[in-house]
């Protein structure tokens, strides 16, 4: 599984402030793990149904400083959740985003990582209702044409929007994806954050630069 740019702000991204326990879900090759643990030292479980990527995850997980904190999960999210007992601090998901569309694919591990055949938004939902603490934090990226959608199935699950980033890909550009933080906890004001990842020459932004130093090489 490639690393993209989403993961890699969103894992640097959501506040792992006193948080001891966090939930990957769909964790792919576990990049979103793995920043989360070079960030905290939280106790962190990877849940993942593809087994090319479970395997590859658990050689990344093992072959890093942090491979006590790691624990790599293969089962779907929705199984898991109804059968976990534990409550986490922290969910974090990189979901598949194409919902609508009908191409898709035909590799099945690209597939099911950026389409909602094996994890729809009302699932995602469904499964951090059960497995986040009642002041745990849950954190994903979305389009942000999906944003709307979402959260209005997120309240179905009890799920109130607390923070969000916007990201635009160049600078002076609109935003096409956006980072949310919900929770259990309603909150009166909706923390609003923005960030562009390039400037019009194609040049990462200092924004980027200073936010993804400690993760890039060449970025000190």
């Amino acid at each position: 599984m490639k690393v993209g740019i989403d993961a890699i702000i969103l894992g640097a991204w959501s506040d792992v402030d006193a948080v001891k326990s966090i939930l990957d879900v769909g964790s792919g090759s576990g990049i979103i793990s793995l920043l989360l643990a070079s960030r905290s030292s939280a106790n962190i479980d990877a849940v993942e149904i593809d087994p090319a990527s479970v395997k590859e995850a658990s050689e990344n997980f093992n072959n890093s400083s942090f491979s006590k904190q790691l624990r790599i999960i293969h089962s779907d999210y929705t199984a898991y959740a109804n059968t976990c007992k534990k409550r986490y601090d922290l969910v974090v998901s990189n979901p598949p985003f194409f919902v609508d569309f009908s191409f898709k694919p035909k590799e099945v591990s690209r597939k099911n990582a950026r389409h909602s055949d094996t994890l729809d938004f009302e699932q995602l939902c469904e499964g951090v209702s059960k497995t986040l603490n009642p002041d745990g934090k849950f954190c994903l990226v979305l389009p942000k044409t999906e944003k709307e959608k979402f959260l209005r199935i997120a309240l179905q699950s009890q799920l109130h929007l607390q923070k969000q980033m916007f990201i635009s890909p160049k600078t002076k550009q609109s935003a096409n994806r956006v980072n949310l933080q919900l929770g259990f906890n309603k909150r009166k004001e909706i923390q609003n954050e923005y960030f562009s990842i390039r400037e019009n020459d194609l040049t990462f932004t200092n924004q980027f630069i200073n936010f993804l130093k400690d993760y890039y090489i060449g970025f000190d």
